[in-house]
This record gives C-alpha cells, sequence and structure tokens, in this order.
C-alpha cells in the first residue's frame, strides 16, 4: 500500500481535504442568500415534524382500535420525534 492510499483511510486525513474544498467552494460561490438559510430551516423543520405527526397518527389509531387510552400514541410520537430529529441531523452533517 502506497503512502497516499494510507493517508486517505485516515480519518483526519480526509476530514482536512473535506474541510478544505468546502472553503474552496465557499470562495467560489460567495456566502449563501438569506433564502437559501430560511429554505434549510424550513426543511429541518419538516423533516422533524413529518415523521412525528406520522408517528402520532399511527399511535392514534392503534390506541382507538384497541381502546388503550394513550397507551401506543406517546411512545409512538417520542418515536417519531427522535427519528426526525436524527435524519435532521444526518441531513445538517452531509458533506
Amino acid at each position: 500500500m502506497t503512502e497516499t492510499e494510507e493517508a486517505e483511510k485516515d480519518p483526519l486525513f480526509r476530514s482536512t481535504r473535506l474541510r478544505a474544498a468546502r472553503e474552496r467552494q465557499a470562495r467560489r460561490e460567495g456566502p449563501p442568500s438569506v433564502a437559501r438559510y430560511l429554505a434549510q430551516i424550513g426543511t429541518l423543520g419538516w423533516m422533524i415534524v413529518v415523521p412525528a405527526l406520522l408517528a402520532l397518527f399511527l399511535g392514534r389509531w392503534i390506541d382507538r382500535s384497541l381502546g388503550t387510552g394513550i397507551f401506543w400514541s406517546a411512545p409512538l410520537l417520542m418515536l417519531g420525534v427522535g427519528l426526525g430529529c436524527w435524519s435532521g441531523w444526518r441531513w445538517m452533517q452531509k458533506p
């Protein structure tokens, strides 16, 4: 294995290379517009809200079918919020 191939496997090397590429791209494109920031915030919000609402509706449907109060609604709502936050975090960390 060559030295370059070994360096490619090093996480610090890859992180540094990715950061340098992002910096070059930012210099070329300039700062993002306010509209782009607002679009990102809106997208992130929907990424959290949609799974939470779907899980809540599923929980309510199960609770009504089984007559269990909020036995399924509450945990599924928490699961939906957790899934939405996780997917939003993954989206924000995407290179």
